[in-house]
């Protein structure tokens, strides 16, 4: 019975939550809208550190982010429930930095076990250098569920000078990562110099879509200590999405689906067969259809493969007006590939695209960050991922009490040049 009337609890308050990202959203609530139908946020940061072992030219962090004491893991701890309690069970949260990495190893596997532990969806955000095979083994053993790789040409790692000659990296990442139960994501800054690239670093990815679940593409923007400043009038959403397209051979139904802000993000879920991309869904009417009606349905990258085609097909058996539809659409998707499903085996891979439009510091927009899908949880709670970047050192040079958890509360200084911790009161 408690068990029962505690799940009653989470569903009750996992509405609650829908609600109110619903309500935030206005009019941005379109039928094709994810954001308050099957998911509450698209993903909250986590920042372990400020410490990183790249001087990148495009850059987030501050000019003092190199200097701040990593936060007590008390704190860390803190904010994970925060996240828990903003955005409900089964929230995607990153545990990122700088890198999260250079934080000590047993602190950062317990981090990452805390958030499993409370009902959250780890995943590791790092330019790869320390993730080791023997890491990324802890850390999947206690609860990680994705590790994204950064891996492009702003980073001047040496002896690299293409996104090609990178290529080499990003497959020895894959095989730290492989047969781990891991979802491989892989972030690639785009810029002048590399934005000719794009097709060819498409294709790489398509050519690995049996490793690699998602790849992000983050337009430039100018939020931090980089060198480079705003991005060059040729790097827009729509450049992008040609060279994209570019990459797969193949013009793709962008806008079926909404996820937050249209200026912000583009979203392409497809599948690969035989190396070839196939859109999941080109239908923005039938999407939305869909989405009313089987949003209860919990569609994550997280529920196995079985256990969701379970969920729908009970659903759509209580369904009958979908079973044509449905009938349909699987006729269609096999149709379209048609010779690829021999020649590739029966093999089907899922490969997302994703597109992060980041405002420069100087250039944030209110309806942006209200909508915003992408948040950084702080000391005094959630904060848009853009205007985080804008006032970093507002947040990351804060002082802060911190209750250990024999009750003693000591006071944490970011900078070390002032007495890291002083005890403020004893225990109970």
């Amino acid at each position: 019975m408690l068990m029962k009337n505690n799940k009653k609890k989470e569903t009750h308050h996992n509405e609650g939550l829908m609600g109110k990202t619903r309500q935030r959203m206005g009019d941005l609530f379109t039928s094709t809208q994810v954001l308050g139908r099957t998911q509450v946020i698209g993903c909250v940061a986590v920042e372990v550190t400020q410490r990183c072992n790249l001087d990148c030219t495009l850059c987030y962090l501050s000019e003092h982010s190199q200097s701040v004491s990593d936060i007590p893991i008390e704190e860390v701890f803190r904010r994970l429930d925060d996240v828990l309690e903003h955005y409900g069970e089964g929230t995607h949260v990153q545990i990122t930095g700088g890198d999260p990495t250079l934080r000590k190893h047993s602190e950062l596997i317990e981090i990452v076990r805390y958030a499993a532990d409370i009902g959250l969806y780890p995943a590791l955000f790092t330019n790869g250098i320390a993730a080791t095979r023997k890491l990324l083994t802890q850390l999947a053993e206690v609860g990680l569920q994705d590790v994204a790789f950064h891996v492009d040409t702003t980073q001047r790692r040496e002896g690299y000078q293409t996104e090609m000659d990178l290529h080499q990296l990003r497959k020895d990442y894959i095989e730290r990562a492989r047969g781990l139960g891991l979802m491989v994501v892989f972030n690639t800054t785009v810029h002048v110099g590399n934005f000719n690239h794009i097709p060819q670093l498409v294709r790489f990815f398509i050519e690995h879509s049996a490793d690699i679940g998602l790849v992000s593409f983050q337009l430039q923007a100018e939020t931090g200590r980089g060198e480079w400043g705003s991005r060059d009038a040729l790097i827009t959403q729509q450049s992008m999405k040609k060279q994209i397209e570019s990459g797969v051979a193949r013009s793709l139904p962008w806008g079926v689906v909404d996820f937050g802000h249209g200026d912000c993000h583009s979203y392409m879920p497809t599948t690969v067969v035989n190396n070839r991309v196939f859109p999941v869904i080109a239908n923005r009417d039938l999407f939305g259809q869909f989405l009313k009606d089987f949003q209860h349905i919990r569609a994550d990258r997280h529920v196995k493969q079985h256990q969701l085609l379970a969920h729908y097909g009970l659903a759509l058996l209580k369904q009958p007006r979908w079973w044509w539809p449905a009938l349909s659409y699987a006729a269609r998707q096999v149709q379209q590939m048609g010779r690829h499903l021999v020649l590739g085996r029966g093999r089907v891979h899922k490969l997302s695209f994703f597109m992060q439009n980041f405002m420069d510091a100087d250039g944030l927009e209110q309806e942006r960050i209200d909508a915003c899908s992408f948040m950084v949880m702080t000391a005094d709670g959630p904060v848009s991922m853009c205007e985080h970047n804008a006032r970093r050192d507002d947040f990351i040079l804060q002082p802060l009490t911190i209750e250990k958890a024999n009750g003693v509360k000591e006071y944490y200084v970011p900078l070390p040049e002032i007495p890291k911790f002083k005890k403020v009161s004893g225990g109970n």
